[in-house]
């Protein structure tokens, strides 16, 4: 007998996105701790960026956000939590991704049944994009959701936050 469950959307998704949402919410914390410790001003981090024409820390953290609750919703066949994306402090983003946690908590398993095959659009400012169920997942959701994890990691360890890989890679 074994520990692994079968492979299937749900077990694809939903336990890696709150496993990379567990990772983040720890560096946040590590994060918040160096801004305390050194006695910079909060604001100075949530909104730092790794270059001038990218998206701040804090949006890093809603993206990581929209992307899964998003993911869940669309694979589940259920409502999408609308969240405002007004979060700028440490406080505010750890709420945000336990709140997004929560959602993805409360939907039951089995209304992933069939999301391989289900038809999933997805609608940007630009344009629509047309997926499968199963190349969602795989080619847009987890490495989306991968990106703002690692871009969000960049920017605190390049701040001079102390993060190591374990930090990234703390398991389930």
């Amino acid at each position: 007998m074994s520990d692994v469950p079968p492979i299937n959307i749900y077990s694809m998704t939903v336990p890696v996105l709150l496993n990379g949402i567990k990772n983040l919410t720890h560096i946040l914390d590590k994060a918040e701790a160096y801004a305390t410790e050194k006695k910079i001003d909060p604001a100075v981090v949530t909104e730092a960026r790794l270059a001038l024409d990218m998206h701040p820390l804090r949006r890093q953290i809603q993206s990581v956000s929209d992307t899964a609750k998003g993911a869940v919703a669309r694979l589940s066949g259920t409502e999408n939590p609308s969240m405002p994306d007004t979060e700028t402090t440490f406080a505010e983003l750890k709420e945000r991704l336990q709140k997004t946690v929560d959602f993805i908590k409360s939907v039951d398993p089995a209304l992933f049944e069939g999301a391989e095959t289900r038809d999933v659009v997805l609608k940007t400012p630009a344009r629509e994009i047309n997926f499968t169920g199963y190349s969602y997942v795989i080619g847009f959701v987890l490495p989306n959701v991968f990106f703002h994890i690692t871009t969000a990691y960049a920017i605190l360890r390049h701040n001079g936050v102390d993060l190591g890989k374990s930090d990234y890679l703390r398991g389930g």
